[in-house]
């Protein structure tokens, strides 16, 4: 196969550093739509529509050096186009080992790494060989040593520390919202029409089920529209991101986040521009905004994108706390009706109106709740990947089995991330109008989060009793003196 072999991209490397490069420019781009892709779990309304509209905006982009084909599977498009391709390392373990037949039986060759992720999945292997512990801390700095960013001359961090997240803890202010400048937004078209109408179509006549509302797109889908969005918010709201990036407000569900987790998710910024677009930024923006952004990019996200493929796809069946509850109809269909813990019903609401929490509705609400009504990790998994506008394969494993449920027994954290009411309360508006008492654990007014935390520790005792960084949480449960109420209290909990 040669320089001008046919370059066929998946959903999500729609961006040009994957296919505007020197390597690439000359190349016939093919896309396909595949039925059996979009139908193959109930994902949310909006993110079937960004990754078509994504898709459709590419292929006008491109005009005539762009073939769509709309077919059952990706084997039925590539023999519909009777050419064989090249492609880049695709996103998740399924569409690999696809692509590994297709290059055995000729119809593809996977030669081209992957330009979505700033380091090569090599120099990670390289990284990881050896070590114990796969901590996101040791290779954030190692990734800032390697790639110059946020570096004095001598090597050594700027502002002299390599994290600045204990800056990044604020309590929310005393308002409605942050008060920042909003985020970009864009203008729908012609093709997202057309997307909503094929939409509806496959969902009547059965080919798709889909979970959550359809709305006006909020989310970057081209090349123009995803560097609109970096560039307002660098100028705009990247000086107030740092400081209360861990709060939450019922009436601001952006706050101040980059909201750019979608364009980079389909491949349409390149990570290592938005890096050093936001290093340009010193100066202009605290340091702790800037480097908050900045780990998150260059540290969390190539991590979570190399822990996806160095654990591999048996990583989803970890189960450490032996968390079997299946997941409610409640949960999975985002029905919020009978939900009246504030801040469980804010989060899901979210999920149901945009396909989006932020990442601290993610860990500490969504994923705080379902760790202590212990359900199945693998399940809870599933879900995040789905019902996310931002959830793709690579993406969810290490930040749910690891980050969120602990169910790879201290790969990913040195502790689970449990907390009761109090942590809600101190870091949200949320309980001042909510029906239960975040200081209450046992009675009709008793807080779903606090009662859930010291049932999720007794349930939990003989697992965590090893792990030092529990020995405090475990103490206090011993001295609870209503311990056994609280139990069998939440052990009959219905109603959240």
């Amino acid at each position: 196969m040669g320089a001008t072999t046919p370059l066929w991209l998946f959903g999500d490397q729609l961006g040009r550093h994957f296919h505007a490069t020197p390597q690439n420019r000359d190349r016939e781009v093919l896309l396909i739509e595949s039925a059996a892709a979009l139908g193959r779990r109930p994902y949310h309304r909006q993110k079937l529509h960004l990754v078509l509209s994504a898709m459709r905006h590419l292929a006008e982009e491109l005009g005539d050096r762009a073939t769509v084909i709309r077919a059952r599977t990706y084997r039925e498009g590539l023999a519909r186009f009777g050419r064989p391709v090249v492609v880049h390392e695709p996103g998740s373990h399924a569409a690999a080992h696809l692509v590994a037949e297709l290059v055995r039986e000729g119809v593809a060759e996977t030669e081209l790494p992957t330009p979505g992720f700033i380091l090569p999945r090599p120099d990670f292997a390289d990284w990881a060989e050896g070590r114990k512990r796969l901590l996101m801390e040791d290779f954030y700095r190692d990734q800032r040593r390697r790639f110059g960013v946020l570096l004095e001359a001598d090597g050594t961090p700027v502002g002299g520390t390599w994290n600045l997240d204990r800056a990044n803890r604020e309590r929310p202010p005393r308002q409605a919202t942050l008060g920042v400048p909003g985020a970009y937004h864009p203008r729908e078209d012609e093709i997202d029409h057309g997307v909503r109408r094929d939409l509806d179509r496959l969902h009547d006549e059965g080919g798709i089920d889909t979970v959550g509302d359809d709305g006006p797109r909020l989310f970057p889908v081209t090349h123009a529209e995803a560097h609109r969005a970096l560039r307002r918010f660098v100028t705009a709201r990247l000086p107030a991101f740092g400081t209360h990036q861990d709060a939450m407000l019922a009436g601001d569900w952006a706050m101040a986040h980059a909201l750019l987790s979608v364009p980079l998710n389909l491949g349409l910024l390149a990570p290592l521009d938005v890096v050093r677009q936001v290093e340009r930024c010193q100066g202009d923006a605290p340091l702790n905004s800037v480097e908050g952004l900045i780990r998150q990019i260059l540290g969390w996200r190539e991590w979570i994108w190399h822990l996806y493929w160095h654990l591999g796809p048996d990583y989803l069946d970890r189960n450490a706390l032996d968390a079997t509850t299946a997941l409610p109809s409640w949960w999975r269909r985002l029905d919020t009706t009978d939900v009246a813990a504030r801040c469980l019903h804010v989060a899901l609401e979210g999920v149901r109106e945009r396909g989006y929490a932020h990442h601290i509705q993610r860990l500490m609400v969504l994923g705080n709740h379902a760790l202590q009504r212990g359900y199945a990790p693998r399940a809870l998994t599933d879900w995040f990947a789905t019902a996310f506008v931002d959830g793709f394969p690579w993406v969810m494993p290490a930040n749910v089995i690891g980050m969120s449920q602990y169910a790879d027994g201290g790969i990913t954290a040195t502790k689970p991330y449990a907390a009761g009411g109090a942590y809600i309360n101190a870091m949200s508006d949320y309980c001042g109008d909510c029906r239960y008492d975040p200081a209450t654990r046992v009675g009709p007014d008793a807080c779903p989060f606090t009662a859930g935390y010291w049932a999720w520790l007794d349930r939990n005792d003989s697992r965590l009793k090893g792990n030092r960084r529990m020995a405090r949480p475990l103490s206090g449960l011993r001295r609870l003196r209503d311990r056994a109420a609280v139990v069998e209290q939440e052990r009959h909990r219905e109603r959240y």
